[in-house]
């Protein structure tokens, strides 16, 4: 089972058991790949490009959730990506095939800007499973 993994602050792979509700398919034959897009905190960062903290958090959140990942036996990949989330996810389906989507984002009160992603939404427009949890 191919797992796109869209997050915002590092995660486990118990965090990711979790989220899936089936820790089965986190098996053997499971491939992860961590998308971290590069978030800005307000709409003002994002609409003027300023976009070099938001990076370099995501490279940081990237690295650190392959690596936790990869320790538990998990095989895991990653990249940074967008600062738009649905860019982001475009970008890693482009080489990714992915069966299951887990959303990793921060509960309404401490998103980030475009943080909000709707599973509905993603699962009608890519056809497949898409979970979110809170981080």
């Amino acid at each position: 089972m191919n797992i796109l993994v869209l997050t915002s602050e590092p995660i486990s792979a118990q965090q990711l058991r979790d989220a899936l509700g089936a820790p089965a398919e986190l098996g053997e034959d499971a491939q992860v790949m961590v998308v971290a897009p590069a978030l800005q905190d307000n709409a003002l960062k994002f609409w003027v490009s300023d976009a070099d903290e938001a990076i370099a958090r995501a490279e940081t959140v990237r690295a650190e959730t392959v690596a936790r990942l990869g320790a538990d036996g998990v095989a895991a990949g990653g990249d940074t990506g967008e600062s738009d989330p649905l860019e982001a996810i475009d970008d890693a389906l482009r080489t990714f095939p992915a069966d299951r989507i887990v959303l990793f984002a921060h509960r309404a009160e401490d998103r980030s800007y475009r943080e909000d992603i709707d599973p509905a939404e993603l699962q009608e427009r890519y056809g497949v499973p898409v979970d979110r949890a809170a981080v």
